[in-house]
């Protein structure tokens, strides 16, 4: 038998999924549930247990993994007598790894102190590829102990955790990789249209573009979409267009100026409503290939 702490997880997603497959082949016993029929026969294909409800599958859990798409579906799966918070064992760690606003993890905590069960934010960051390697990006916010459980857990999902402060902090570094990664993709985007417009050989430009200064993980993840105008979603528009509200929002809360973030936002935003919002957020292309005159 083994002494891995038992595992539920809510949310098999473009992301839950690989990730929660992964904690399977290091050795964890994990019971999943989801609304999706098709990810929950993956998961049993994977080698892990299906449970009908979350009730059923948080029942027995030493750890609860949630990785859904926003704060309202974390507040749907963690609240209400068929939520996490009324069916979970007391002493339970429940991890978030959505991304959703600072004071919604801060909450969620609070709410879950009064049932005994432990909380960590966790976001990630990474993309659908960083979860299919498990190499992703986790920013935890919560308590040292806790974060120390966690950890070896996290170890089998991604490659830099850090403990980045107490409850919301995570969320709110999350945030802030949002916000820088679609001012990156942005600034790509743009200079993929004027070398294209200039007749410079594109493949060639990103390559030394990104050995240079100018090189970043996000070139090296997406230069290949921007090469093919491969827009299938590892990360959708309309995912990150709700990741730049709350980006925004905080911001104006602390008093923090987002000039450039304020204009990527509104880029996000106009894209989505062209239709877009189910693309990979590299098609920020499509946007800034309109605004240059082209047919998209």
């Amino acid at each position: 038998m083994s002494t891995l702490p038992k595992v539920a997880w809510i949310g098999l997603g473009i992301m839950g999924s690989p990730m929660s497959e992964n904690l399977i082949k290091a050795g964890y016993q994990v019971t999943g549930f989801t609304l999706e029929q098709e990810k929950l026969d993956r998961l049993s294909a994977a080698g892990g247990t299906v449970a009908g409800s979350i009730a059923e599958a948080v029942r027995d859990a030493d750890v609860v993994v949630t990785m859904v798409p926003a704060s309202p579906q974390v507040e749907a799966i963690a609240y209400g007598p068929d939520g996490i918070l009324e069916n979970a064992k007391s002493g339970a760690l429940l991890v978030d790894m959505s991304s959703i606003t600072p004071q919604t993890s801060v909450d969620l905590a609070k709410a879950a102190a009064d049932k005994g069960i432990r909380v960590l934010d966790a976001p990630v960051s990474g993309g659908e590829a960083g979860a299919i390697e498990a190499v992703l990006s986790i920013m935890v916010g919560g308590e040292q102990a806790d974060f120390d459980e966690a950890k070896p857990l996290l170890e089998a999902l991604g490659k830099t955790i850090v403990l980045c402060g107490p409850h919301g902090s995570g969320q709110t570094v999350k945030a802030a990789n949002q916000l820088i990664v679609a001012v990156n993709i942005q600034a790509c985007a743009e200079a993929v249209v004027f070398l294209e417009k200039s007749g410079v050989d594109l493949k060639a430009a990103l390559d030394v573009l990104n050995g240079g200064l100018a090189g970043s993980t996000v070139l090296t993840r997406k230069k290949d979409n921007f090469l093919g105008r491969d827009f299938k979603p590892g990360f959708r528009i309309d995912l990150h267009h709700k990741d730049m509200g709350i980006v925004t929002d905080a911001a104006r809360n602390v008093g923090a100026a987002l000039p450039v973030g304020a204009v990527v936002a509104q880029l996000v935003a106009s894209l989505r409503a062209q239709g877009d919002g189910g693309l990979d957020h590299s098609a920020l292309l499509r946007a800034v290939e309109r605004l240059s005159g082209d047919q998209v």
